[in-house]
């Protein structure tokens, strides 16, 4: 078990974790996978890796046409001995498609945690997201007026993305899985 890095490494590390926030939140993607040597995200909510440049950039173009204004809100940050791990507000407003689900125009506000994980030589290896997304589907769809003929086309569109999205097979990396001899 690695043990809790000197005080420099953390404070590097952490200096790195808030550059990389700040970047994508002005959609710096150069500067964002910079902080990366090989950019690698998992997120658990929809059991995805984007893995490599070419799939991050993917994964930011895909999620800022969805959500042109995200940004993050910080609640905190706390360090172990392979990871930051920052609590944060992820907000934004669904103005474009996101993959099968059209925009509903609505605003989010939803809490979620990343694990920055860094190697044994200090590289950022992997930036690991966790959220609920039911949260996030009930604020999507909460915000669209239901009693307005005109939006049950809408909503009836947007069940059937979330479907499709929601029918495709975990990424195997994130299921295969061993346990830790601790």
């Amino acid at each position: 078990m690695r043990q809790i890095p000197a005080q420099e490494v953390l404070e590097a590390r952490q200096k790195l974790v808030l550059d990389h926030f700040r970047d994508e939140v002005a959609q710096d993607w150069d500067a964002t996978l910079s902080t990366f040597p090989h950019p690698h995200y998992e997120v658990i909510a929809t059991m995805t890796v984007h893995d490599g440049g070419d799939a991050v950039r993917g994964y930011y173009h895909d999620t800022r046409t969805a959500f042109p204004d995200q940004r993050h809100e910080l609640i905190a940050l706390r360090h172990s001995a392979d990871a930051v791990i920052v609590e944060f507000w992820l907000l934004g407003t669904h103005l474009g498609p996101l993959g099968p689900v059209p925009a509903t125009g609505s605003r989010f506000r939803v809490r979620m945690t990343a694990y920055f994980v860094f190697d044994a030589e200090e590289n950022l290896v992997c930036e690991r997201i966790y959220f609920d997304t039911l949260s996030m589907l009930k604020q999507l769809v909460g915000g669209v007026d239901k009693k307005k003929p005109k939006n049950w086309l809408l909503l009836a569109r947007v069940a059937r993305g979330f479907l499709k999205m929601s029918g495709g097979e975990p990424d195997p990396r994130l299921v295969n899985t061993v346990e830790p001899q601790l």
